[in-house]
């Protein structure tokens, strides 16, 4: 969606208003004043592309706007650190000869990241469905009664979550 002329002024006042304060609680959050700055600036993309600035009506509340687009940012952030974390934890215990290549290393993070992004957008039962049968093999049966559900369920979350890992490829 591309941002309107009404939409790119609501979001200079924002950016003008209340770009510090932002600033001042990500610092907080995140104990980084770069890293405050750089969610700062995703914050404010995110918001010119928003819908709700896509109307004529000014925010009634643009803190808590931004809070919450905020939010969901540092949550996003924490996620993406540990995941990285877990990978730097993993390479550590590769014995050397078995070490990846940099640019292998690069690729396989990216692609955790996608996989990740991907999981998060699935619900709770979809997930644990989907990651039962690609990582632990089992069946669509085996998985029914684990989950204590209908085989045509476990078939419903299987399909969501190949429609979810096909959405994000395209």
């Amino acid at each position: 969606m591309s941002p309107s002329e009404s939409a790119k002024q609501q979001c200079g006042v924002l950016y003008s208003e209340h770009h510090s304060w932002l600033v001042g609680w990500l610092r907080y959050k995140l104990g980084c004043l770069h890293d405050a700055a750089d969610l700062a600036q995703d914050t404010f993309v995110r918001v010119l592309t928003s819908r709700e600035l896509q109307t004529d009506q000014p925010l009634r509340e643009p803190r808590a706007f931004l809070l919450t687009v905020a939010g969901r940012l540092v949550s996003n952030h924490f996620r993406r650190r540990s995941l990285e974390q877990a990978w730097l934890e993993t390479l550590a215990a590769l014995p050397e000869q078995q070490m990846p290549s940099p640019e292998v290393q690069a690729s396989l993070l990216q692609s955790l990241h996608e996989v990740d992004v991907m999981l998060d957008g699935l619900a709770a039962r979809v997930r644990q469905a989907f990651l039962l049968a690609q990582l632990e093999g089992l069946t669509y049966a085996q998985i029914a009664e684990r989950q204590q559900v209908s085989v045509r369920t476990v078939k419903r979350y299987m399909a969501e979550a190949y429609e979810q890992c096909i959405m994000l490829t395209l």
